[in-house]
């Protein structure tokens, strides 16, 4: 009898489980706890955030199609990091401000992971193109009588196709694994979008397999990124104390420090959010870390890259006085 009746408990367990893995279409999203006020205050800052990003990278894009003195393979990839940025931001702000002011905060499961996919193809394409930035800022300091013939049109265009295919690749067999898996247990998701971290959390299914690839991918596009800046820096620097004018000096560091400060402010971000050792307290510092990375920083690249770039500031100028006096 007590055989019968823990076979009777297995059978009763599996087909709970069993029911749960079908009936789970839906996920939903804690976000940020607090009272209806603080949701409102939330939601105002986002809308702040997200409509900046907007106005920002979409005007930065449009100031370098505009502008002919700006055609140049610099300009070209800050145009694609922007159409990135902008991507980055709208996969995520969106469904996070309607989720402050809605009672529920679903996600249907092909919202989900439609969400995680352009997440993750957009981290990894922003990688991938600063460090063909970098990389053009080497060539352009180490090797400037070899510049446009090493950075022609078509290898621009190759090497921004080249980011994205392979954040394509990446972003699938991610998105593929994961969303393979069963999920059981409650539908919920203590975030305000779908991540790889809070996902994994209630998978039933053995994960090991999809963490070896996931590890082995990211830590391809983390080394190769990575290697390839530190060496760019490196050689830049070199060349850079090498030049006897002080003019040219600074003219020099000042094309770089727009790129290195992008660099670490992501590459900072990202170390924090997924390199640093899980604790009790770390849903909550991961949403802070999810916010500066997917909003805070595709609102500041553009005005990293203006700011500190006098020609990006002078076709500014010249477009907004065109607009003022059309004559």
């Amino acid at each position: 009898k007590l055989g019968d009746k823990m076979q009777l408990g297995e059978s009763l367990l599996t087909h709970s489980r069993e029911n749960n893995k079908r009936h789970m279409s839906v996920f939903i999203l804690l976000g940020f706890k607090g009272s209806r006020s603080l949701q409102a205050v939330l939601f105002e800052m986002f809308l702040l955030i997200y409509s900046m990003s907007l106005v920002e990278n979409l005007s930065m894009i449009s100031l370098i199609r505009i502008e002919t003195r700006l055609h140049t393979p610099m300009y070209f990839f800050l145009s694609s990091l922007s159409l990135v940025d902008i991507t980055y931001s709208s996969i995520i702000a969106p469904k996070a401000l309607v989720n402050f002011l809605a009672e529920r905060k679903v996600i249907s499961f092909a919202g989900c992971a439609t969400q995680f996919f352009f997440h993750s193809f957009s981290t990894t394409s922003e990688a991938l193109l600063l460090a063909v930035m970098v990389y053009d800022r080497y060539i352009a300091i180490c090797k400037p009588l070899m510049y446009t013939v090493i950075m022609s049109r078509k290898v621009c265009v190759q090497l921004v196709a080249a980011s994205y295919i392979y954040a394509s690749i990446n972003t699938i067999v991610h998105t593929g694994s994961l969303f393979s898996l069963s999920f059981c247990g409650p539908n919920i998701i203590d975030h305000f979008f779908c991540d790889l971290p809070p996902l994994q959390k209630f998978s039933c299914s053995d994960t090991h397999m999809g963490d070896t690839v996931h590890f082995l991918l990211s830590i391809i596009v983390a080394l190769s990124t990575i290697l390839a800046i530190l060496v760019s820096y490196v050689s830049i620097m070199v060349t850079i104390l090498r030049i006897h004018s002080n003019q040219g000096r600074r003219k020099a560091f000042s094309t770089c420090a727009s790129r290195l400060t992008a660099v670490s402010i992501l590459y900072g971000a990202l170390c924090f959010m997924y390199l640093r050792p899980t604790s009790s307290n770390s849903a909550k510092y991961d949403k802070v870390v999810s916010v500066f990375y997917t909003l805070v920083i595709p609102m500041l690249n553009p005005l990293i890259y203006s700011l500190r770039n006098k020609e990006v500031k002078d076709a500014l100028k010249k477009t907004i006085y065109q607009k003022m006096i059309p004559d």
